[in-house]
């Protein structure tokens, strides 16, 4: 069944030193494997000060946003046909490392895809587990011989894409409205997909006034894999009220990715006109 994950998790702990619950680093976020080469890489880099347990596995899934309007990571436990996983196909030497303070480990990924599969892109996540490094937990009696500590694991979860033959992307952008929210304008729209492989771009929001003035900008990277309806927020505090233009646009552009590996697309835009009070 689908399992609804946060893509992003913070967890507070009190006044814990931040290291102590810092995952390792991996690098690139994103992996792209081809059908001619069928292989990839990831660099994982331990900044803890105590060693790092490391166990890599793979999953199916793809973000999604909830009603609203938060990022989200949707899993399929046992995905059938009719998704475009290469989950089972994905595999990581080594699976369990342990790599030490302040060290790097590289970590070579290989697919195996089933013979006649069809062209197109197909989708798994690599989860970087890691185990190391401890919290102490207070309030269970602060004396010389009891020390109670938490062990902590640290999941790191990104995409890995498959491409086979040609494939192409594209977005489609309907229903964008907005709404004037205490010192913030948050706007909404709803996302489609395109063709055969994940849209992955970068939306850009500007606020202009009745002269044609940008009175606040918002860029932030997206990856569109079926349907989504994302939410974000402009500040518009200290602005005076008036007639505003809400212009809102989505790129193929991406400065945290090889261009290499980003599709290109037509950038899709639209626009709305608001009143701050």
């Amino acid at each position: 069944m689908p399992r609804l994950r946060f893509v992003s998790l913070v967890v507070a702990l009190g006044g814990a030193a931040p290291l102590a619950g810092q995952g390792v680093l991996v690098a690139p976020h994103a992996v792209y494997i081809d059908h001619a080469r069928r292989n990839g890489t990831v660099t994982l880099y331990n900044p803890n000060p105590e060693p790092a347990e490391i166990t890599i596995s793979t999953a199916f899934g793809y973000p999604v946003t909830d009603s609203l309007g938060h990022f989200a990571l949707r899993t399929v436990e046992h995905p059938d046909s009719m998704l475009p996983s290469a989950a089972e196909w994905v595999q990581a030497f080594p699976r369990r490392l342990t790599i030490a303070s302040l060290e790097r480990q590289t970590v070579r990924l290989l697919v195996t895809p089933p013979a006649g599969l069809p062209d197109g892109e197909y989708w798994a996540r690599l989860i970087i587990s890691a185990r190391g490094g401890r919290l102490p937990i207070g309030g269970v009696g602060d004396t010389a011989a009891v020390r109670v500590q938490l062990n902590l694991v640290v999941n790191t979860n990104i995409g890995v894409a498959y491409r086979k033959g040609p494939v192409a992307t594209g977005v489609a952008l309907s229903n964008l409205r907005v709404r004037i929210r205490r010192d913030s304008v948050e706007v909404w729209s709803r996302l489609e997909r395109r063709l055969t492989a994940a849209y992955v771009g970068t939306v850009r929001a500007t606020l202009v006034d009745s002269t044609g003035k940008v009175r606040s900008t918002l860029s932030a990277p997206i990856a569109v894999y079926f349907v989504m309806e994302p939410r974000y927020a402009l500040a518009v505090a200290g602005l005076a009220p008036g007639l505003y233009w809400l212009r809102y646009e989505l790129v193929t552009d991406r400065e945290d990715l090889d261009p290499a590996v980003v599709l290109q697309a037509s950038a899709v835009r639209d626009s709305v006109e608001l009143r701050l009070p």
